[in-house]
Parts: structure tokens; C-alpha cells; sequence
């Protein structure tokens, strides 16, 4: 009888030892997965943050060029959302911010004329000599046109931008300028649909914080679609 007595002792330490090491991978598998779960609100909420902190930012420190991101334009007429950014470099010209204006961005299929042409028309209608106007007519979205200026402002010798986007667009902007070698710093618009209301601020800042983070993830652009209003 001792024998089995034994057996039964020896199998039921076992058992225990068994269900205590699955219940301690179980325990630590929840709280890892609850850390990361932690540390990615830590990281998107961090992120946003900095993006509604840079949207606040206007510096207008002298610099070699103004550079206008482009947006939607229609047959050469500027969208309310280029055209607010549009305004506010006119404006930061005028205060002898820059010397010139780069306008940059490409055209979408069947369009007559590139965001950056309809930028330069804009611009000159408004004023400004078109010798102090550079359009840079390439482009597709923010990652492409950051990449277009840099090679147009280091065939020109030139390398300190004030770039002008809407608010919660200045801090990817800002990031790519930096990371292509280029002394960049935002003064970006107060005006047109993209500041109108506290949903398209709100639209902003998500779109934004899920874009600059895929990009210092992947290094690759992401401009989400941008609903505040054309």
C-alpha cells in the first residue's frame, strides 16, 4: 500500500508543479501583453501631443526660402485649404521673412496644372515677382515634395526654409525637412477649413499623429485623406 500512497504523492506534486508554471507563463503573458498595450497610448498620446504643440508654433526667423505645401487646385484655381496656406505666405514675404517663395507639388491624373503652378499664379497675381517664385511641379504627397525641395534649394546653394502647411501638418513636415539635411522651422497658416472648427482640428491632429508615426516607423509617407473641407 505505501508504494501506491507514494505514487499518488509524487504525481500530485507534479500536477501542481505543472499547473503552477502554466499559470506563471499566463500571469506574465497578461502583463505583457498589458504593458504594450500601455506603451502604445504612451506613444500615440505622446505624439499628438507634439504635433498640437508644433501646430502652435510661428517662427518666422529670416530663412532663404518660404516653402508652400501644396494641396488641391482646380484648373489653376487654389483650393481653400492651398489657398489659406497661400496667404500666409504671402504674408510672411511681405514682413522680408524669405527672399522667395518655393511652391511645391505635382498633379493628379487629368489635371491641366500642377498645385505648384497654380501656386506660382496665385502668387503673382497677388503681387509677388514671379523671379521670386519657384514652383517645383513634382510631388504626390508631403514625402516626395520635401524630397523635390531639398534637391531644388541644394541646386540653388541654399538650405534654411520657413515652411508653411496647415498647423497640424508643421510637425511632419518639419521632421522630413530636417531628416533630408535641410534647417527647417514652421510658420504655418491660421486660416482656411483645416483651423475652421474644433472637428477639423480634432481630424487633424489623428490624421497627423497616425502619419508621422508611420513615417518614423517605416520612413515611408502616409498622407491619410483630408476631410476638413477643399
Amino acid at each position: 500500500m505505501k508504494p501506491a500512497f507514494g505514487n499518488r504523492s509524487r504525481n500530485s506534486t507534479s500536477s501542481r508543479a505543472g499547473g503552477g508554471f502554466g499559470e506563471g507563463l499566463a500571469r506574465w503573458t497578461r502583463r505583457f501583453i498589458a504593458g504594450a498595450i500601455l506603451m502604445t497610448f504612451v506613444l500615440i498620446g505622446g505624439t499628438a501631443t507634439r504635433v498640437w504643440q508644433v501646430a502652435r508654433i510661428d517662427d518666422t526667423t529670416p530663412a532663404d526660402a518660404i516653402v508652400v505645401l501644396g494641396a488641391a487646385q482646380y484648373s489653376g484655381t487654389p483650393s481653400s485649404v492651398f489657398e489659406a496656406r497661400l496667404e500666409q505666405a504671402y504674408k510672411l514675404y511681405k514682413r522680408g521673412v524669405a527672399p522667395q517663395i518655393i511652391t511645391v507639388g505635382g498633379k493628379q491624373e487629368g489635371d491641366e496644372y500642377t498645385e505648384a503652378a497654380s501656386g506660382k499664379m496665385y502668387l503673382s497675381d497677388r503681387g509677388i515677382p514671379s523671379s521670386a517664385i519657384t514652383a517645383v511641379e513634382t510631388g504626390s504627397d508631403t514625402l516626395l515634395s520635401i524630397d523635390a525641395v531639398s534637391s531644388e534649394m541644394a541646386s540653388q546653394g541654399i538650405n534654411s526654409a520657413v515652411l508653411v502647411s496647415d498647423p497640424w501638418h508643421s510637425l511632419r513636415t518639419r521632421t522630413m525637412a530636417r531628416d533630408t539635411g535641410l534647417e527647417a522651422w514652421t510658420a504655418p497658416t491660421r486660416q482656411g477649413p483645416a483651423v475652421f472648427t474644433r472637428e477639423s482640428q480634432l481630424h487633424g491632429i489623428a490624421r497627423e499623429t497616425g502619419a508621422l508615426l508611420w513615417y518614423q516607423l517605416t520612413h515611408f509617407s502616409a498622407d491619410f485623406p483630408y476631410t476638413a473641407g477643399q
